[in-house]
């Protein structure tokens, strides 16, 4: 696509903000005129905008992606993304435990086991480990407690939770970062622990390295849709 505006505003609404681009509302996909909760998010947005290039891809406004995939998708219907998100607790990543190198089985330990006793502690869902990558059967009601806290989401933070725990292949992290006890870059280095092991062991892979860095932009995108939109403190101990 080509930019066709000068000038990126914010404008306020009855509920809520939209964005106009040279005094006319910006639309999604769809058609329809893009909506924001709060202030901080709709000044987000239009930074987001006003930094475009002459040339430009939807994927360039990883922001507003997001929040269109979540008040256009999901909000009409939220019950199959929350389903579908649940799911990673039955095989959330921090579960799953090397054995060997004991190196690797240690830092696992050390990093990944504060962050399960938070899902006790705050969430109320303990969470079995295994070493290996045999299924490891969690109990109903940790899996209830998860969902419950997925369904307390909005919309537009349920399509960011979309975007961060598939990408972390971890539940407990993605919804630590909603909680604000933890940081995207944290979060995705804790997800890249096996790798970054392997990385000090072998060296840096190219290939790996481009996707970790394009995964790196869609997890800040969404982390930053989470800080916009709520504000919670808390850290594992």
């Amino acid at each position: 696509m080509r930019r066709f505006w000068n000038e990126v505003a914010v404008v306020a609404l009855v509920e809520g903000f939209t964005i106009h681009l040279d005094r006319r509302p910006l639309r999604l996909p769809e058609g329809e005129e893009l909506r924001l909760p709060g202030a901080a998010l709709a000044q987000a947005v239009a930074e987001e905008w006003r930094g475009l290039g002459q040339e430009f891809s939807y994927e360039d406004v990883k922001l507003t992606r997001i929040i269109g995939t979540g008040t256009s998708r999901i909000a009409p219907a939220p019950e199959p993304s929350i389903a579908a998100l649940a799911r990673y607790g039955e095989s959330d990543l921090l579960c799953y435990r090397a054995s060997t190198p004991v190196a690797l089985a240690r830092r696992q330990q050390e990093r990944w086991q504060p962050w399960l006793d938070w899902a006790a502690r705050v969430l109320d869902a303990p969470l079995a480990i295994t070493d290996g990558v045999m299924p490891c059967p969690q109990l109903a009601a940790s899996l209830a407690a998860l969902r419950a806290a997925l369904a307390r989401e909005g919309a537009i933070r349920l399509a960011a939770l979309g975007v961060l725990v598939p990408a972390l292949g971890s539940l407990v992290l993605g919804l630590a970062v909603a909680a604000g006890a933890l940081d995207g870059a944290q979060a995705q280095e804790l997800a890249e622990l096996d790798a970054l092991f392997q990385e000090e062991i072998w060296g840096q892979d190219e290939a790996s390295t481009a996707r970790r860095t394009h995964v790196a932009g869609e997890i800040a995108a969404a982390a930053r849709i989470l800080a916009l939109t709520h504000h919670a403190e808390g850290t594992p101990s």
